[in-house]
């Protein structure tokens, strides 16, 4: 079933369409920071969109939080960006060697939102559980996000666009990706997971981006590990064909353990 973005997984612990942030009481067009409350408590996007500072320059990524339903300013305020959802060309096709994948049909600059990775939000149990329910040779479609906030907790969500999910579910795998992943808050706590141009992308270009979560990102902030020898037949090859390319697709061994 497809869903331009995320939807109640069936476990019902997390609703995304919940509203529970407040409304910002900006009156312009389009907010600006310091002023708009949405602005002040993370990153804001810039005329190229939204381009990171690099992990040299500060320890943690801000978060963003985008203006939601219940704030005053318009539809047109440059804080609306990823809600608006997909407005590029892009297509799915065939690989060589990947199944399905996704192409841009047009030039993407640098920064630019591109689509969501929309599918059910579940628990942790629940992901576990379908993960385990499958057999090796199923594909895998659920993404496991944590974010590292920086009083030592680490805020998990779960998305499995497997029965209900959009565009983003044929994005595959790339060792040196071009595509990076954000979690974007609009109307509360539970994030759009968006992926955004890493670089200029030419039409025609594959989109790709690390399942792992090591774009972008410190070392320690991802769940993989070395899987012991035993494991990697358990494990799918791949195929991204990149200079750095690890040979198999990243492995979360937590997802995969009992209780």
């Amino acid at each position: 079933q497809y869903s331009p973005e995320s939807v109640a997984g069936a476990d019902g612990q997390l609703d995304p369409a919940e509203v529970t942030f407040p409304g910002c009481p900006c009156r312009s067009r389009s907010c600006a920071a310091p002023a708009c409350p949405c602005l002040s408590r993370g990153h804001s996007y810039s005329s190229q969109g939204l381009l990171l500072a690099q992990q040299q320059q500060q320890p943690f990524s801000r978060p963003v939080f985008e203006c939601n339903s219940l704030c005053c300013c318009g539809e047109g305020c440059q804080n609306r960006v990823v809600q608006r959802g997909l407005r590029l060309r892009l297509q799915v096709f065939r690989t060589r060697r990947k199944g399905w994948g996704v192409r841009a049909l047009q030039p993407i600059p640098a920064g630019s939102f591109v689509c969501e990775y929309a599918g059910e939000v579940l628990g942790f149990a629940e992901a576990r559980r379908r993960i385990q329910a499958q057999s090796p040779q199923e594909p895998n479609y659920i993404i496991a996000v944590r974010e590292h906030l920086h009083d030592g907790r680490v805020m998990e969500t779960f998305v499995d666009p497997t029965r209900v999910g959009n565009v983003g579910r044929f994005l595959n795998h790339s060792c040196e990706p071009n595509l990076f992943m954000v979690p974007v808050r609009v109307d509360s706590m539970v994030p759009k997971l968006a992926l955004f141009a890493a670089a200029d992308i030419a039409a025609g270009e594959e989109l790709t981006y690390d399942y792992s979560g090591r774009f972008r990102n410190f070392p320690g902030a991802s769940r993989e590990h070395k899987a012991p020898e035993e494991e990697n037949s358990l494990r799918k090859p791949c195929y991204c064909g990149s200079r750095t390319c690890a040979s198999f697709l990243p492995w979360d061994s937590s997802l995969f353990s009992t209780p």
